[in-house]
C-alpha cells in the first residue's frame, strides 16, 4: 500500500492492484463526524482522483469507533438561518452526486456505525460491505432530530431497497445490522472482519452491476409512489400530528413529489426546509439529542477505578424485581434473586425466559446461557459475592431497615448498596446500616425493559465514590444514569404525582377520562394521564400521590376504585376496561378549551420546584429526565424548555 495524499481528516493510498483506499480518520474526535472541513477535504480527495483515476475506490474508517456517526450536530447548531442550512444541504447533494457519477467502481466498507450522512455517501457508492459484527448498525436517524436525510438518502434508499423498506427506516430512524442490510439489497455483502478488506477489493474490481431491487418495487419508486405515500402517510399519523413534527411528513411528500430533493421543494410547501426550521421542532429534538448524549456521559467519566460489575443481587422478585435482574442477564452480568421462597421467585424466571426467548428469537442455546445466569436464591446466598445489591421489596420502611441490617453484615465492604425505593427517603432508609453512607438509590421504572432512564439517588451523606459506581452501573447497563438528591419522589415521580391529581380531579368534575387523555395526547404525551394511572396500578398512584403531593382529599373517583378493588390494568378493571392488556376506551369527543393546559401546569409548577430545589443540577437535567422518565413531548425540548418559549 503506498501513501498518495494526506489530508487533515483524510488518507489516501493506492494498493498494487491500482485500488485507492480512502480512511476517513476525524482529527477532532473519537468518532468520524461530517462536518463542512472534512467534506471539503473529501471533495479535494476526489480532485486528486480525478487526476489520476484508480481501478476502484474503497472509503473506509480509520476509527475504532464506527464508520460515519452523520452530521457534525455541533455545527449544525451553530446556524441560526434557513439559508445557512441550504447551503450545507447544496454543497452535500452536489458532492455526493458528483461521487455517485466518478468515472472508476466505489464501494463503501461499513465497520460499525453508519448513521445520517455517512450511509448517504455510503448509498453514493456503487458497492458495499458491512462488517458482520454486534456494533455495525446502519440508519439514517434525522427523523428522529426532527430534519429529513437531504443529503441524497431520500433519493437513493428507495432506489436501492424500495420504497416501503425505505420509508420504514427513514420514519422510524431504526437501527439495521449487517445481516439484515444484507438480505434487503442495503449492502452487498455482510463479511466477517477478517476477510473485510480482501472482501471490498475483490467487489470493487468485480465488475458487478449496481444492486437494484426487483420490478414491482421499482414500480412503486416510479408510477405507483402513491400507493406507498398514502400507506406511510396513515402509519404516520397515527404517531405524530404534522404540526408537532413535520419531519416524517417532508420526507413522504419530497420523495413523492420532488423525487427526493429537499432543493426542489418550493419555500411555501410543508416539506420545505423553511418550513421544517420554522416550526422550532428540530431544534428542540436535536436539543434532546444533545440531553441524551449529557445522561451517556454519566459513568463514563466518574472516577471509578476498576469497577466492573459481573454479579448483581437483587432482592424481591416481584414485578420491578424480576424484571431488573432480566435485564442485568441480558447486559452479561450474572443476578442471584431472592425473595420469600422458591416460588415467589419461580413467575419472575418464567417471565424472563419468556423475554430472553423473544430476545433471542427462539435461539435456544441464547436462552439457556441467559437462564444459566439467572440464579434463584431463597436464602441471600448471593450477597456475599456480589458486586451490586439492589432492595426491590414493598414500600414499607420497618422492613426495608430489617432487610439491610442482613445485607450490611453479610455483603462485601466494596459493594454498592441500592434501593429502588421511588417514594421513601434515602436518609430514612439508611439510618438502619453501620455505614448509612454506603446506601445509594438506584431507581428503575417500570416496564423496565421499554424505560430507558433509571435515576440516581444520592442522599445528604451518601459516599461520593459509591454514588460514581451506582452511575458507572447504570451506564453499563446502557440505561441513561440521571444523578437526583434525595427528595420525595425524586424527579420523575415528583413531576408525575401532580399532574396526575389534576387528570383525576378533572375526573371528579365530570370529565371523561377518553377526553382528559385526547387532550394530553394531542399536547404530545404517549399516554394520557387516566390510562398512564390504570397501567401504574390505581392503589400505587393513590399511595405514591399521597406520600408525594401531602394530599389529604384524595380524588372521589380514584378512591373509590381502589375500594373496589378496581386497580387498573393488573386487575383488569380501572378508569378503563383492559383487554390482553390494552385499554378501552369510548369515543374521547370534543376536548374543551384550555384542558390540556390546565393538565400541564402542575406538571411544569413541579418540575421547576425540583430545579429550584436542587433535585438536579440544572434545568436541563430537569428536561432530561422529564422527557426520558415520562415521555413528555419531545417536539417541546422539555418542560424547562418548554416554559421558557412559552414566555418569550
Amino acid at each position: 500500500m503506498k501513501s498518495e495524499q494526506m489530508f487533515r481528516h483524510w488518507r489516501l493510498d493506492r494498493d498494487a492492484e491500482g485500488v485507492a483506499w480512502a480512511t476517513i480518520d476525524y482529527a477532532d474526535g473519537s468518532a468520524n463526524t461530517l462536518g463542512s472541513e472534512v467534506l471539503r477535504e473529501f471533495s479535494s480527495l476526489l480532485d486528486v482522483l480525478d487526476g489520476l483515476p484508480p481501478a476502484g475506490l474503497v472509503i473506509r474508517s480509520g476509527k475504532s469507533a464506527g464508520f460515519i456517526a452523520g452530521a457534525d450536530l455541533d455545527e449544525y447548531m451553530k446556524i441560526d438561518t434557513v439559508e445557512g442550512i441550504k447551503e450545507i444541504v447544496a454543497r452535500n447533494w452536489d458532492l455526493y452526486n458528483r461521487l455517485e457519477r466518478v468515472p472508476y467502481p466505489t464501494l463503501a466498507l461499513i465497520r460499525g456505525h453508519c448513521m445520517g450522512g455517512g450511509l448517504e455517501m455510503s448509498l453514493a457508492c456503487r458497492y458495499r460491505i458491512a462488517v458482520d459484527e454486534p456494533a455495525t448498525r446502519l440508519a439514517l436517524p434525522e427523523v428522529m432530530l426532527g430534519i429529513v436525510p437531504g443529503w441524497g438518502g431520500m433519493l437513493r434508499l428507495p432506489r436501492v431497497i424500495g420504497p416501503a423498506a425505505a420509508m420504514d427506516m427513514m420514519l422510524t430512524g431504526k437501527q439495521i445490522d449487517a445481516r439484515r442490510a444484507r438480505r434487503m439489497g442495503l449492502v452487498d455483502e455482510a463479511v466477517p472482519p477478517r476477510v473485510m478488506d480482501n472482501a471490498a477489493r475483490m467487489l470493487v474490481l468485480s465488475k458487478r452491476p449496481a444492486h437494484r431491487p426487483g420490478l414491482v418495487q421499482r414500480l412503486l419508486n416510479g408510477p405507483l409512489k402513491s400507493v406507498v405515500a398514502n400507506g406511510a402517510r396513515k402509519q404516520v399519523a397515527r404517531r405524530a400530528r404534522p404540526e408537532q413534527y413535520p419531519a416524517p411528513y417532508a420526507i413522504i411528500d419530497t420523495w413523492q413529489h420532488f423525487d427526493g430533493n429537499s432543493l426542489a421543494v418550493p419555500p411555501g410547501h410543508t416539506a420545505s426546509l423553511e418550513y421544517i426550521f420554522a416550526q422550532g421542532t428540530a431544534r428542540n429534538l436535536v436539543r434532546v439529542f444533545f440531553l441524551q448524549q449529557r445522561l451517556k456521559s454519566f459513568g463514563k467519566t466518574e472516577d471509578v477505578g476498576a469497577f466492573d460489575p459481573r454479579h448483581v443481587h437483587v432482592v424481591g422478585a416481584g414485578v420491578m424485581g424480576g424484571d431488573i435482574a432480566a435485564w442485568c442477564v441480558q447486559r452479561g452480568m450474572t443476578v442471584t434473586l431472592q425473595d420469600q421462597n422458591i416460588e415467589r421467585i419461580a413467575p419472575a424466571i418464567r417471565r424472563a425466559a419468556e423475554g430472553f426467548g423473544k430476545k433471542y428469537r427462539g435461539d435456544r442455546k441464547q436462552v439457556r446461557f441467559a437462564l444459566d445466569r439467572l440464579i434463584a436464591d431463597p436464602r441471600g446466598d448471593g450477597i456475599a459475592h456480589a458486586d451490586v445489591i439492589i432492595e426491590a421489596i414493598f414500600e414499607n420502611l420497618d422492613a426495608k431497615h430489617a432487610l439491610f441490617r442482613d445485607i450490611e453484615s453479610r455483603a462485601r465492604p466494596d459493594a454498592v448498596l441500592a434501593t429502588n425505593t421511588s417514594s421513601l427517603r434515602l436518609e430514612d432508609i439508611a439510618i438502619a446500616l453501620n455505614q448509612p453512607e454506603r446506601l445509594v438509590g438506584i431507581h428503575f421504572f417500570n416496564p423496565v425493559a421499554k424505560m430507558p432512564l433509571v435515576e440516581v439517588v444520592r442522599g445528604q451523606g451518601s459516599d461520593a465514590q459509591q454514588v460514581a459506581r451506582a452511575l458507572s452501573f447504570v451506564h453499563k447497563l446502557d440505561k441513561l444514569p440521571l444523578p437526583v438528591a434525595s427528595a420525595p419522589g425524586f424527579l420523575v415521580n415528583a413531576v408525575l404525582g401532580p399532574y396526575l391529581l389534576e387528570a383525576m380531579r378533572c375526573v371528579d368534575e365530570g370529565i371523561a377520562p377518553a377526553t382528559i387523555d385526547a387532550a394530553m395526547e394531542a399536547f404530545g404525551m404517549p399516554m394520557g394521564p387516566i390510562e398512564l394511572a390504570d397501567t401504574v396500578g390505581l392503589d400505587i398512584a393513590m399511595a405514591t400521590g399521597r406520600a408525594l403531593t401531602g394530599a389529604t382529599d384524595v380524588p372521589r373517583t380514584l378512591e373509590s376504585l381502589v375500594a373496589a378493588g378496581k386497580l387498573g390494568r393488573k386487575s383488569g378493571e380501572g378508569f378503563y376496561t383492559w383487554r390482553d392488556g390494552k385499554a378501552t376506551k369510548p369515543d374521547a369527543g370534543s376536548v374543551p378549551d384550555g384542558l390540556a393546559r390546565r393538565l400541564v401546569e402542575p406538571l411544569l409548577s413541579a418540575t421547576q420546584r425540583c430545579v429550584d430545589h436542587n433535585v438536579v443540577a440544572d434545568a436541563d437535567l430537569a428536561d432530561a429526565g422529564v422527557i426520558f422518565g415520562t415521555g413528555f413531548a419531545p417536539y417541546t425540548g422539555g418542560p424547562m424548555n418548554y416554559l421558557s418559549q412559552r414566555t418569550q
